[in-house]
């Protein structure tokens, strides 16, 4: 069990490896079918409320129905279904009608895969392993979510902040309860009082509040003392791609802020504090 478990032992990296590429899998199913599963349940709940005939409810979350092509219905075979082979093998589209297939599918399970080796090359099979394998796959997720529909649902955002919140009473977390309860407050309360403050000053809302509880739970990782970073190199980056892509349409066109709050967190988690104490070297103070 600890050669297993030993951060450096093939059987450790192997497991690992088989576990994020079908962790990678099924976070494509939870990207393909998590939005419209909501609109559906949105749509009926409206009707309800508006006094509306509801049609009978169809069938359709993250099981149900089973894998199948989208374009043909011709269900997926499991050897049409194997994580970052069968893309290379299907030469990305469609067995039955050569729909192409999203590079995005195969970008999702590689960048899981790689992820969970460097995790288990870090840790080994231990408690912080599953930790941040857990956390960096929902941030895969509503990454990718928020880039095509400009939604951070709550089924992702409230699991993240409770896994931060359950992580800082673990003696091996880098914050304590209450340096967690603190930033996930701070850090929901700076974008909700920024979003008010844009509001009144223009009349548009310049960001949804599924980003406030996606700062939240990063801030629940860090602490409050990090959120600086957080949020600057988030703006960074979020600036930096706006303007690529107003270049490359020539005009303004609007970007989620949800997977540059995802760069800007994971970039405070691993390097914040080295960033910060740089910093203040910078300026003299330490």
């Amino acid at each position: 069990m600890d050669v297993l478990l030993a951060a450096t032992s093939w059987q450790a990296l192997l497991i690992a490896g088989l576990l994020g590429a079908s962790v990678g899998s099924f976070l494509n199913v939870v990207i393909a079918r998590l939005p419209k599963q909501l609109q559906l349940q949105w749509k009926y709940e409206c009707a309800e409320l508006a006094g509306e005939p509801v049609r009978e409810k169809t069938q359709f979350n993250i099981a149900v129905p089973g894998s199948h092509c989208p374009q043909c219905q011709h269900a997926v075979a499991w050897y049409d279904n194997i994580p970052i082979l069968s893309y290379l093998v299907l030469r990305a589209q469609c067995r039955h009608c050569n729909t192409p297939i999203p590079i995005y599918y195969w970008l999702v399970e590689v960048a899981t895969t790689l992820i969970f080796l460097a995790l288990s090359w870090q840790f080994g099979l231990t408690i912080s392993f599953w930790v941040f394998g857990t956390a960096l796959s929902l941030l895969i997720a509503m990454t990718v979510i928020d880039y095509q529909h400009q939604l951070l649902p709550d089924n992702l955002t409230y699991p993240l902040l409770w896994l931060a919140l359950l992580w800082s009473i673990s003696p091996l977390s880098t914050v304590t309860p209450s340096q967690a309860i603190i930033g996930a407050v701070v850090g929901y309360l700076s974008l909700w009082s920024l979003y008010w403050v844009f509001k009144l000053l223009t009349g548009k809302e310049g960001m949804g509040y599924g980003d406030f509880k996606l700062l939240a739970a990063l801030s629940a990782f860090t602490g409050v003392t990090l959120l600086p970073v957080t949020v600057i190199f988030s703006a960074v980056a979020g600036i930096l791609i706006g303007l690529a892509v107003a270049i490359k349409h020539k005009q303004s066109v609007p970007i989620p802020f949800g997977p540059f709050l995802a760069i800007g967190g994971v970039i405070s988690y691993l390097w914040g504090e080295t960033l910060l104490q740089s910093y203040w070297q910078w300026l003299g103070v330490m």
